[in-house]
């Protein structure tokens, strides 16, 4: 057993490691989401795509309006004027006006090259005037607090961060099972996120600056992909600069989800990565794979240890408890961020905390699922369209 000694003290350093890093990625976060962003605030367009009500829409749309940012236009758009929300929008514009200096509600038609999202955010792009200085975009399932357009837009000061970005963090609407896994697994995903060069940008709450998005090319990218998000931020980083990871802008997301829901979400965004980035994918697959094999293979080869009497056993059993303790670690402070960044929801995230915690090595391997599952065909539905993706760069609308 000669080389599994190796094995288990590889395994042991890069576990410290990849503990300490989600440590550092934790203190960042705490230490960045209070701060003042007051002195940066340059002209932006905030433009949020709708289709259909998502859970907690009014109170969403709302956010949009409720931002401590003078300098900024709010633009929903939708493809068609019978999509729900459109209707919904105007309700909200006319009572919610005096919040927000231009509001716009633009049709954008149906798109045919690219994700129905996308062309609706080309056709606002489009539209933007030349004294516009930064793209802000969100999802109208997110909803914001009244700083988050401040924090958005800070990082692009500087000129090594390319793009700006939060992410989401799932708050149960409803606390059944397959939510409260889905808040879960989520969580794994938003602690990965730091003050790292490994950053990718999530398209629900991210910015750029408009002079970057034209030289980039990114427009002439979008036009035949998927993903907004991933695009962006393959060109942001051949171009040399950083997505940099806004913590307070971390939004919240009422969601309640079934079993069959949870199931096509988590194949649908490994399988979007898949296509659009696939070092990522094999990032995630091998973390994963990584995670439980130190787990459940680290105890396994523990037993058979002890029962062949091994001189290292002491080793081999340190081996599945780092595992199990770092993990469970890992749990616990994402969740006490969590807490932090979003005290207002405490109680609607008690649940999926304590599910976390106690449940986190079950979930690992439901997310290995989803990865796996992700790996074969090429066909999603999103927002009620059916899509294959042939490429990063050419999918296929099948059906609406």
């Amino acid at each position: 057993m000669d080389w599994y000694y190796y094995i288990a003290w590889a395994a042991i350093v890069s576990q410290f490691i990849f503990l300490i890093q989600m440590l550092r990625n934790y203190r960042y976060a705490l230490s960045k989401y209070k701060k003042e962003r007051t002195w940066y605030r340059p002209k932006t367009v905030l433009i949020v795509p709708c289709k259909g009500i998502d859970s907690a829409f009014d109170a969403n749309i709302t956010s949009f309006f409720n931002q401590d940012y003078e300098n900024y236009s709010l633009w929903f758009v939708v493809a068609e004027k019978s999509d729900p929300a459109y209707d919904k929008l105007c309700k909200l514009k006319e009572s919610l006006s005096w919040a927000a200096k231009d509001v716009q509600i633009l049709i954008a038609g149906q798109g045919h090259l690219c994700s129905q999202k996308i062309h609706n955010l080309l056709y606002c792009c489009g539209k933007i005037s030349d004294d516009i200085e930064i793209l802000a975009f969100a999802d109208s399932d997110a909803c914001i607090h009244p700083g988050w357009l401040s924090h958005i837009v800070y990082p692009l000061h500087k000129s090594k961060n390319g793009a700006a970005s939060g992410y989401r963090w799932f708050v149960p609407a409803k606390n059944n099972l397959a939510t409260l896994v889905l808040s879960a697994v989520n969580a794994k995903i938003a602690q990965l996120l730091g003050d790292t060069i490994f950053n990718q940008a999530w398209g629900g709450s991210m910015a750029i600056r408009v002079a970057d998005f034209r030289r980039l090319g990114i427009d002439k990218i979008w036009a035949q992909t998927l993903s907004d998000d991933l695009s962006l931020s393959r060109e942001v980083k051949k171009a040399g600069m950083r997505v940099s990871y806004v913590p307070a802008c971390l939004v919240a997301s009422y969601e309640a989800v079934s079993w069959k829901e949870l199931f096509e979400f988590g194949r649908r965004q490994f399988l979007i990565t898949r296509v659009s980035s696939p070092g990522t994918w094999w990032f995630g697959l091998s973390g994963c794979i990584y995670s439980i094999l130190g787990l459940w293979g680290g105890a396994a080869m523990a037993v058979y240890a002890a029962m062949a009497g091994s001189k290292n056993l002491a080793l081999f059993v340190f081996v599945p408890i780092l595992f199990f303790t770092s993990q469970l670690t890992r749990a616990l402070f994402r969740q006490r961020m969590a807490a932090k960044l979003f005290e207002k929801d405490r109680s609607s995230m008690k649940a999926a905390a304590i599910a976390d915690i106690l449940l986190f090595w079950l979930w690992s391997l439901l997310l290995l699922i989803f990865i796996i599952s992700s790996a074969f065909g090429r066909t999603i539905t999103w927002r009620g369209i059916r899509y294959k993706l042939r490429s990063p760069t050419e999918i296929i609308v099948v059906s609406r």
